[in-house]
């Protein structure tokens, strides 16, 4: 599943205990509706991945997006999990404390995922 705009698009892949979504462009209060509803589409699954590899940039609006999916994400019994943030993204992440919250990766497969989700 593909949502689009002018510079910002989210690819959605569901596996049996997985879903991965793969945001590319900046995530910011013009971009964060499109986000946050391919946070909200995704099926339940033990692991939602987020992988912010294509992300340059993330705002507090995308970080509280983040912050929401997280609790709403929980609530269903799931896990969380953001992987391979951009140094700058990632330093967002550190800053607001995030990454205390939710959990960040760098790349690997998504069993070793659930191993995480599952400890």
């Amino acid at each position: 599943m593909r949502d689009s705009g002018d510079r910002f698009a989210v690819v959605t892949e569901v596996l049996d205990h997985v879903v991965e979504l793969r945001p590319v462009g900046e995530i910011d209060i013009a971009t964060v509706s499109a986000f946050r509803a391919a946070l909200w589409a995704a099926p339940a699954r033990p692991v939602v991945r987020v992988d912010l590899s294509g992300v340059p940039l993330l705002s507090a609006a995308g970080v509280r997006a983040l912050a929401a999916a997280h609790l709403r994400i929980r609530a269903r019994g799931g896990e969380l999990v953001l992987v391979d943030p951009a140094p700058v993204v990632a330093r967002v992440l550190r800053v607001t404390g995030l990454h205390r919250v939710v959990p960040v990766h760098q790349s690997g497969p998504a069993s070793e995922l659930l191993t995480c989700a599952a400890a």
